[in-house]
């Protein structure tokens, strides 16, 4: 039986957003840090070609995921629950 929607937390779009720059910020920087050396020369759309991927599949299956698991008390504006 499903919980009704009533007496679901809301998750803050907010507080998941501010999650995601302090993770994608640092990690968008190393990436480049890589890239940039290997990539010069290159024009500036053939990089983001190679960039976007990596980013967009590294977000989906690993950062986002993990963001969810680690912080859903914070996103959910719940009491954090100590295991």
């Amino acid at each position: 039986m499903s919980i009704p929607s009533a007496q679901r937390p809301t998750p803050s779009k907010h507080r998941l957003a501010l999650l995601m720059l302090l993770v994608i910020y640092p990690f968008v920087t190393a990436i480049l840090y890589v890239l940039m050396p290997l990539t010069e020369g290159w024009p500036i759309w053939a990089r983001t070609a190679l960039l976007a991927p990596i980013m967009v599949l590294s977000i989906v299956y690993g950062i986002a995921p993990t963001i969810q698991k680690h912080f859903a008390w914070f996103i959910l504006r719940q009491p954090r629950l100590l295991a």
